[in-house]
């Protein structure tokens, strides 16, 4: 191993970036991750790690406005850039997309070329916006229209990283869930808010098609392929690879699968032309104007992400992410106490009665 050795990780206090500097770690490679508003590393399971360096950086300045003796410190050790850092928030605005989505890359992009290094971007699946069908790994610009400012955010940072002239590799996650064995996930958000709304009957209709499917990303599937694009960067160069589950999960399937919990609520999905904001109730329409609408866009696509690329980095096929998944990431909600109280075990139950002696 050469002297630059180390891997600069940006965003590594999120979710998918704590994951990738634990893998790194185990496998021998020096880690500085640029830390901005948190200034812990969590793992999914809540283990706190420990960089090699932790830096204070911005990645909206130049430079990440790393101080100048990090700066030439960094320069002399490390050999790969991995840009994890961005909002994946739906609805921030534009200028905040364009600050950190689309500047961070390009600041990223500038520190990688005056230091002379690959970059590892994480980008989104859904830089493929609205299109349906097969979306491989090599395809970007289809002409495509976006369903929300995030996703053409990171389609433009995907531009410029390809266009950058640098050695490069892109993973596309898909929408980041628990853990493949565990369903265990650090941070509810996104897919999961919108979630625990449906289950406690706060949306109880949306515009949307059964038939549409969501693309479920274990984090730490997603965080391997990162990890794996790092330490075999000469097979992952100027790849794009969809870090995501092989299964296209539609919403009839999730439909049936939340009808199996007795203390979830269903949510109901109607077309577009039928659907209208004046039959909701007042508070199901507050929820549905704040949170709701931003994510109906993906209750109307069917995309169907390739996967080969990753595939073969990994030397293992994408993890399942069918009905046997989903009700594993509910099983732990539960658990947890996000989604309310779990029912208790049969053998739980009978336990008890024995304990107050019912005989069986």
């Amino acid at each position: 191993m050469s002297e630059r050795d180390t891997v600069l990780v940006t965003g590594a206090s999120g979710s998918v970036g704590a994951e990738v500097v634990a893998r790194l770690a185990a496998a021998s490679r020096p880690v500085a991750a640029v830390l901005h508003r948190n200034a812990r590393i969590v793992r999914n399971d809540g283990t706190v790690l420990r960089a090699g360096s932790a830096l204070a950086g911005d990645i909206r300045r130049r430079g990440f406005g790393l101080s100048k003796p990090d700066a030439e410190d960094l320069s002399e050790r490390v050999g790969v850039l991995v840009h994890c850092a961005a909002t994946t928030a739906f609805d921030a605005g534009r200028a905040q997309y364009e600050e950190l989505n689309v500047g961070g890359t390009a600041h990223a992009i500038e520190l990688a070329r005056r230091w002379d290094i690959p970059l590892v971007h994480v980008s989104t699946a859904y830089v493929c916006g609205l299109r349906g069908g097969v979306v491989t790994e090599d395809q970007l610009d289809e002409g495509q229209l976006f369903g929300n400012g995030y996703e053409d955010s990171k389609f433009r940072a995907e531009q410029l990283v390809r266009a950058s002239g640098l050695r490069w590799a892109i993973v596309r996650p898909g929408i980041v869930s628990g853990a493949r064995e565990t369903g265990a996930i650090r941070e509810y958000k996104n897919f999961y808010t919108v979630l625990k709304l449906i289950v406690e009957g706060k949306l109880r209709t949306l515009p949307g098609r059964y038939d549409a499917t969501l693309a479920l990303a274990p984090v730490d599937h997603v965080a391997d392929v990162i990890a794996a694009a790092v330490l075999d960067f000469d097979s992952a160069e100027r790849r794009t690879l969809h870090a995501l589950g092989r299964d296209a999960l539609s919403l009839r399937e999730v439909s049936d699968v939340l009808a199996e919990y007795p203390s979830f609520a269903v949510a109901t999905f109607v077309p577009e032309t039928s659907f209208a904001e004046d039959d909701l109730g007042e508070i199901e329409l507050e929820y549905y104007r704040r949170i709701g609408a931003l994510y109906t866009s993906y209750f109307r696509r069917r995309p169907v992400f390739d996967t080969a690329h990753a595939d073969v980095l990994l030397g293992r096929p994408s993890p399942p992410t069918g009905k046997e998944y989903l009700r594993l990431l509910l099983d732990h909600c539960l658990e947890s106490g996000y989604l309310g109280v779990p029912l208790p075990a049969i053998e739980d139950v009978l336990a008890r009665h024995d304990r107050k002696g019912v005989v069986r």
